[in-house]
């Protein structure tokens, strides 16, 4: 078996509430993606997706477990990855270049060396003839453009992305997934993506965590057995409909069985 380009191994997360008990977050979670693949967390609010990111990303340390990322403990290590929340944050003060080249400043790269890298991939992907403007000239499709490619030219092998067009309406959403897939397979970036839309993460993946709460644990592992390109009929399909059904009977029969407990 080939080494995962990441993997958490054997993580739980525990946190001490203010009345002494404990609240058990995460329990002993195993997730293993390899180099250049896309995979999915989808679960109820309160399975710990934000957790599992956080503990990757360095930001906070497990209870037990650990991250390895290229075969070795990354656990804590800040700055191993690239990381996109749902909000952009991008910083109304500076320029949409200015913004997306955040990552290679703070990499040590000189602000013109940064400017002339990152000029060209904003005409690629659809933010030519923007890149002197500020945020709030933007659309939320744009601004969640520009964030990511952010994220992108930070450099990192593995970017994590948390619900990133969850603000987006439907139509924009959709776009937004299509230009995703196909700067995804131009970078070849090992992604890790969460979602509370289950059709999302079908379209968008090659494999799917399915997670229940309380603790937050993988209750299922599924690959997506849909050949790449991904137009927007294969939503229509029989394989892309059993799987997206077989997710959500997954998600309910979970939610059935707590609500009985």
């Amino acid at each position: 078996m080939p080494t995962p380009k990441i993997e958490l191994s054997g993580v739980s997360q525990e946190f001490e509430k203010p009345d002494g008990t404990v609240f058990h977050a995460l329990d002993n979670l195993t997730i293993r993606v390899d180099a250049g693949r896309f995979a999915s967390l989808i679960g109820p609010s309160g399975c710990g997706k934000s957790t599992i990111f956080n503990i990757i990303a360095g930001l906070q340390q497990p209870s037990r477990g650990g991250v390895i990322i290229n075969g070795r403990d990354a656990t804590g290590m800040v700055g191993g990855v690239g990381y996109m929340l749902q909000k952009d944050l991008l910083f109304p003060w500076r320029t949409v270049l200015d913004n997306i080249v955040l990552g290679l400043e703070v990499r040590g790269v000189s602000n013109q060396e940064a400017r002339a890298y990152a000029l060209p991939f904003l005409h690629k992907y659809g933010l030519g003839g923007f890149e002197h403007a500020y945020p709030s000239a933007l659309s939320g499709g744009m601004r969640q453009r520009a964030a990511l490619l952010r994220t992108l030219l930070y450099d990192s092998e593995v970017i994590l992305l948390d619900e990133p067009f969850g603000a987006l309406d439907a139509q924009t959403r959709s776009r937004m997934q299509e230009w995703l897939l196909q700067i995804w397979q131009d970078f070849g970036k090992t992604v890790i993506f969460v979602t509370h839309d289950v059709e999302e993460a079908v379209y968008l993946s090659d494999e799917i965590y399915v997670m229940a709460a309380r603790p937050g644990r993988v209750i299922a592992h599924l690959p997506v057995p849909i050949e790449r390109p991904r137009p927007r009929e294969i939503t229509l399909g029989r394989t892309f409909m059993r799987l997206k059904e077989d997710c959500l009977n997954l998600l309910n029969s979970f939610e059935q069985h707590a609500e009985a407990a």
